[in-house]
């Protein structure tokens, strides 16, 4: 593999600062950051996470974490949508199980027109499928191809997106369940533009409906019966979906730190005479939210090196992403209406960090699944 880190060193600090100048605008409108992908894809970095083997570059973990957190740092939005596309593209290696023509045909879309790739799971009625659940999206099998109708939300990158992986069931007695593959410009798909959240804005999580969609029949590319089910992800997946996500949450509240400090050291009352930053409780606030942001650069760092097994990523990814989250409240709690003020970054920070509580898995499950593990194991040792 490839040593991308002196590319990446060169030129990661200055895409956080183009990103940036367009972070603002983003959130006003919610329109979906295409100027941020335009940046992305002349880096290459669109096809950063796809294997060597399937034309990508093939970069590794801690490489694709510290792209995630150079895009956060400038404009979060971005780097959801950047973070579904490294998790997907990162499967269609020669060992994936999709057909090959449709495998290949997905990849080269990638590397040569930098198209965009996302899993469409969550339904109106059943919400998100990590709570189970049959999919009523339904894949009917005719002659022509399969026909896909339901409707998705939370759909994230939406209006950016070259293809869906649909999750749905097929109409047969034992339903196929899975992922079907949904070019996104097919006729019979209309995007419902409601996606209008405190945060996180430009993710551009519309509704997707699709009204009896055609699709080759070879498109059904990562579908089982639903008597037998394939096994969610696995432990490599799961390391690197509990980076990436607390990564771009963390790299968040570091650009609020950032904000912060300039302004106690800018900030001068007149009754004071010296700037915020010289006075105890601001310096101690600092720290705590230094020792915040400490502990989730070593955890994270911990499972980029292997050196925490599966079991425990889901909790370091809620750990990290409840400190970014404080680390913001704390500042934000301690000056009051600068940090609520619509031309000030902080209170976007803070609406944009919130969003980190809703990823999949969220924070009971975790818990309950943790406090499970914990209690049978002090049982069958007593």
């Amino acid at each position: 593999m490839a040593n991308n880190t002196p590319f990446l060193a060169e030129i990661l600090p200055a895409l956080t600062g183009r990103l940036a100048e367009h972070a603002e605008q983003v959130d006003h409108s919610g329109e979906f950051p295409r100027a941020a992908f335009t940046h992305l894809r002349q880096h290459g970095l669109l096809h950063f996470a796809l294997p060597a083997s399937a034309g990508g570059s093939g970069g590794d973990l801690r490489e694709c974490q510290a792209i995630i957190q150079a895009v956060a740092r400038g404009e979060p939005s971005a780097a959801l949508i950047l973070i579904m596309q490294y998790l997907n593209t990162r499967r269609l290696s020669e060992e994936s199980d999709w057909p090959i023509s449709v495998r290949e045909a997905v990849a080269n879309s990638v590397v040569t027109q930098g198209a965009l790739i996302n899993a469409l799971r969550v339904e109106p009625e059943l919400g998100t499928p990590a709570r189970g659940g049959l999919p009523a999206t339904r894949a009917r099998r005719t002659a022509e191809g399969w026909r896909i109708s339901g409707e998705k939300i939370y759909s994230t990158g939406s209006h950016g997106l070259s293809w869906f992986l649909v999750w749905a069931s097929s109409d047969d007695a034992d339903p196929l369940v899975g992922g079907y593959l949904v070019p996104a410009d097919a006729p019979g798909i209309r995007i419902v533009d409601e996606w209008d959240h405190l945060g996180m804005r430009g993710t551009c999580s519309h509704r997707v409906v699709l009204d009896e969609v055609l699709i080759p029949l070879n498109h059904a590319v990562n579908v089982a019966p639903w008597s037998t089910p394939k096994a969610g992800l696995n432990e490599e997946e799961s390391v690197w979906m509990a980076v990436l996500l607390g990564s771009l949450y963390d790299a968040i509240a570091q650009s609020a730190r950032d904000w912060f400090i300039t302004f106690l050291q800018q900030r001068i009352p007149a009754n004071l005479g010296a700037p915020l930053a010289s006075l105890p409780r601001f310096q101690e606030l600092v720290g705590r939210v230094e020792t915040l942001l400490f502990t989730n650069h070593t955890l994270l760092n911990s499972a980029v090196l292997g050196q925490v097994t599966s079991r425990h990523t889901a909790q370091i990814k809620q750990v990290v992403t409840e400190n970014a989250i404080r680390a913001v409240e704390l500042m934000v709690e301690s000056i009051g209406n600068h940090a609520l003020t619509r031309h000030h970054p902080l209170q976007r920070h803070w609406r944009n960090v919130l969003c980190g509580r809703i990823h999949t898995p969220q924070s009971d499950a975790i818990f309950t699944s943790v406090g499970k593990a914990a209690l049978t194991a002090v049982r069958s040792t007593s």
